[in-house]
């Protein structure tokens, strides 16, 4: 076997499991014998493991209609790269990870040359934009999702579907002790700890984080003092960083606020958390912390968003559930007060906390369930090397 495999992610989350999938079909080619390079779009973490960029994964990474129309010809000058490297190259297979708006484009392009699609970490068509599953029909050989009411809903639209697991459900939980945390971020490790995760990106940590602090200085008068940890995404420049670490300082005097590294150990540690609705919902859920779920866009976003999206929840504990078992403080209810009345029952060894955290015990083993036993990144190695034939 020689040639090529294209695979393709442009957000953070992407990137990880993609650098994961390359090490794994990297191991898996070496058992055959076989030479193949591994091209496409991705970040450091996935040339680090072999991917020859033809595209920066940062270079195309823009968020919300304005930064796109800004970004645009840039955008496109990328995207028509990625288009000559692969009539160039006809590689023999291609993954794409997420990331519809370009890779829905590319889909067709290697339908177009007979290159089979395994399309990994399923675009939210279910929700909104349903008028993509056509693209997908069409264009897609297999998906691989990561939740599992994602399957019936392809299987009822005839797209060749398999629920993988969920490559975080893999993961185990951090190794690092609480007393080792507490000396690494200067922390009281005898002191109760509450999560604050506002967001990844920075227009999330903007809109989100003076009121989650506004949240924990009502929480203090209410139970008392609290240590509250705040984790910085690994995708912050160090020009972001300081703005947080600003807000933090301005709006959290007199509150024991600390900005740490690794999101998953503060989860891990902390008694209960406030998470921005996204993968660190997923995260928590497959923790088993316990948390209430916050989101908050400008009027015009809520106005829109309520229009087309077609799901009566947002947090994916709940949409895996199938019934609310988080609170989803959204848009007007997104309010330190609220925040504090559906927090404090967490805190405490109380019926609320344990229901919700056998709930969440629940959906860690759904997500655990998908890939036959095999684990999704696993299993959807085993799907790209089936496509290569």
């Amino acid at each position: 076997m020689a040639g090529s495999i294209f695979i393709s992610t442009g957000e953070a989350s992407g990137e990880h499991y993609g650098a994961r999938l390359l090490e794994e079909l990297k191991q898996r080619l070496a058992e055959r014998g076989a030479s193949v390079r591994f091209i496409g779009m991705g970040g450091e973490g996935m040339e680090a493991a072999g991917l020859e960029r033809i595209v920066r994964a940062e270079d195309v990474a823009v968020m919300g209609l304005t930064e796109v129309v800004r970004h645009l010809p840039r955008i496109y000058g990328e995207f028509q790269k990625l288009k000559r490297a692969i009539r160039t190259e006809r590689p023999q297979v291609a993954v794409l990870i997420d990331f519809p708006e370009i890779h829905l484009r590319l889909a067709r392009l290697f339908h177009e040359l007979g290159i089979p699609v395994v399309y990994f970490v399923s675009p939210q068509i279910w929700a909104w934009k349903k008028h993509r599953i056509h693209l997908i029909q069409k264009y897609v050989r297999r998906m691989a999702v990561i939740f599992p009411f994602e399957e019936p809903f392809y299987r009822e639209h005839g797209v060749e579907v398999e629920f993988v697991g969920h490559p975080l459900a893999e993961l185990p939980l951090p190794t690092v002790t609480r007393a080792e945390f507490a000396q690494a971020h200067g922390l009281d490790a005898e002191a109760r700890w509450i999560g604050i995760l506002p967001g990844s990106r920075p227009h999330e940590i903007r809109d989100h984080l003076p009121e989650m602090i506004r949240a924990a200085r009502l929480l203090d008068a209410a139970v008392g003092a609290s240590e509250y940890l705040i984790p910085l995404a690994a995708t912050l420049n160090a020009e972001q960083r300081a703005r947080v670490r600003a807000t933090a300082e301005r709006l959290g005097a007199g509150l024991r606020l600390h900005l740490v590294e690794d999101a998953r150990a503060a989860l891990h540690h902390a008694r209960a958390s406030v998470v921005a609705s996204g993968t660190a919902t997923v995260e928590a859920a497959l923790i088993g912390n316990p948390f209430v779920v916050i989101y908050h866009v400008s009027p015009l976003t809520f106005a829109i968003a309520k229009r087309v999206v077609k799901v009566e929840n947002v947090a994916m504990a709940n949409l895996i559930a199938g019934r609310v078992i988080v609170p989803e403080l959204l848009q007007d209810d997104f309010r330190a007060e609220v925040i504090v009345q559906h927090l404090v029952p967490l805190l405490e060894e109380s019926e609320p906390r344990r229901r919700m955290m056998a709930e969440l015990a629940r959906v860690g083993r759904i997500l655990r369930e998908g890939g036959h036993g095999a684990g999704a990144i696993a299993r959807v190695a085993e799907l790209t090397l089936e496509a290569m034939g």
